[in-house]
């Protein structure tokens, strides 16, 4: 029998977790990605849920995830003075069978691209290439690249095309020529990394402010000076300003930052001084896209910020791009022929992602944070006073089981590959 062959258009996340799956099952798979050289580790922080934690360790990475990352034990919801509203714990200390993982992601994507390279071979990852385009024809897909440094064109034939190329999708663009760019929620983000002392107990992650100004603070990983590597991200609704492309790269004056946080001092933690600290701190539109119908047409599919793009709430992006892998896998491994199984990766999983990429527009579970604003815009002495245990237990608890994070589900679900 003839061995399945898939492209997949981009090596983020999502793409190398499928490729390292793909290879797990035994599944021929090369990947595209634009950037010539994708090692650096570029970046800022980046949260992986328990149940992507799983999937990582099924594929064999767990040991490099704990070296790499933080394995973070709490979450800290709290009003713009640092007056804690909810805290509750993360990963194994809330019954969880895998860690909560707080990880540098361009340390996530160097460890995964090594892995693949190793695992699937060198030639089977390759950079420098933008996806330009493909035909359907029979039941091959034929997908045409442009070399970035030559301009010249090079073409690849598979059974399969997954578009894994981000919320500016070249894939998703050829499905949905008219989708236009994507939504922008008339906020900005600022956002760094600094080897920093460890604030709280060194392993929590804190989330304070309100729907129109908050920030995100957290550790990813322990720095040779031994401090902490610690990711921190401002904020705040721009009314007036127009959307931006997104650039990684775009970096912004601290003094912007520090206009809009210089206030920001807590007992626990002290952020002007991060902000002060930080050498390169970059600059980004917050954006999605609407939901669609449809990922898959025919051979082709979409997956990672190219199917689902959504607000960076809850820790989901990078988490539900590692679980879109290993379901379309699945799909693959379960179901002989290759349209069926991507129809089926679509049922299974584009429904749910839709829902988050809502829900996350209301804040998700950070919601908490907007209604102590609301009810206690001065701080409070009591929050019991402002917001009760029901009300914190029912926003966390939604949203934790529409996105598949309950600690039943991930603990107890049946793998999505044998092992």
């Amino acid at each position: 029998m003839k061995q399945l062959q898939v492209i997949v258009a981009g090596g983020g996340i999502g793409g190398l977790s499928l490729a390292l799956s793909l290879h797990q099952a035994g599944i021929a798979v090369r990947v595209y990605e634009a950037v010539r050289d994708p090692s650096p580790p570029l970046g800022v922080g980046i949260n992986l849920q328990p149940t992507a934690v799983r999937e990582l360790t099924e594929l064999g990475l767990g040991d490099l995830l704990s070296a790499s990352g933080i394995a973070t034990q709490r979450l800290n919801l709290c009003n713009k003075f640092g007056q804690l509203i909810h805290g509750e714990p993360r990963g194994i200390a809330a019954g969880y069978r895998w860690p909560q993982v707080s990880i540098h992601r361009g340390r996530l994507q160097v460890l995964m691209l090594r892995a693949v390279r190793d695992r699937s071979g060198a030639d089977n990852i390759r950079s420098g290439l933008r996806f330009s385009g493909f035909e359907q024809r029979g039941d091959k897909d034929v997908v045409r690249f442009i070399d970035r440094d030559s301009r010249s064109e090079l073409t690849d034939e598979a059974d399969i095309l997954v578009g894994d190329d981000g919320i500016h999708s070249a894939v998703r663009h050829q499905l949905y020529p008219a989708e236009g760019e994507p939504r922008f929620a008339q906020q900005i983000l600022w956002r760094a990394a600094i080897e920093a002392e460890p604030f709280l107990d060194g392993q929590t992650m804190v989330i304070a402010g309100h729907f129109h100004q908050r920030i995100i603070v957290y550790p990813i990983g322990k720095a040779e000076s031994g401090k902490l590597l610690t990711n921190w991200n401002c904020q705040m609704t721009v009314p007036d300003q127009a959307p931006l492309r997104e650039d990684w790269n775009r970096q912004v004056e601290k003094k912007k930052v520090l206009s809009a946080f210089g206030g920001w001092r807590f007992s626990w933690l002290d952020l002007p001084a991060l902000i002060e600290r930080s050498s390169n701190i970059y600059e980004f539109p917050l954006v999605d896209r609407d939901p669609v119908s449809a990922w898959t047409f025919g051979h082709v599919t979409l997956l990672g910020d190219a199917a689902h793009p959504m607000q960076p709430i809850g820790g989901q992006a990078g988490s539900q791009a590692i679980l879109d892998a290993r379901a379309l896998t699945r799909a693959l491994i379960e179901t002989s022929e290759p349209a069926a199984a991507l129809a089926r990766y679509d049922a299974d999983r584009r429904p749910t992602m839709n829902d988050i990429i809502l829900r996350n527009r209301n804040l998700g579970p950070e919601a908490a944070m907007q209604l102590a604003e609301e009810r206690a815009p001065n701080g409070f002495s009591r929050v019991e006073d402002v917001i009760s245990q029901d009300e914190l237990d029912v926003v966390a608890k939604s949203f934790a089981a529409a996105a598949g994070l309950d600690v039943e589900t991930v603990n107890h679900r049946p793998s999505y590959l044998s092992p």
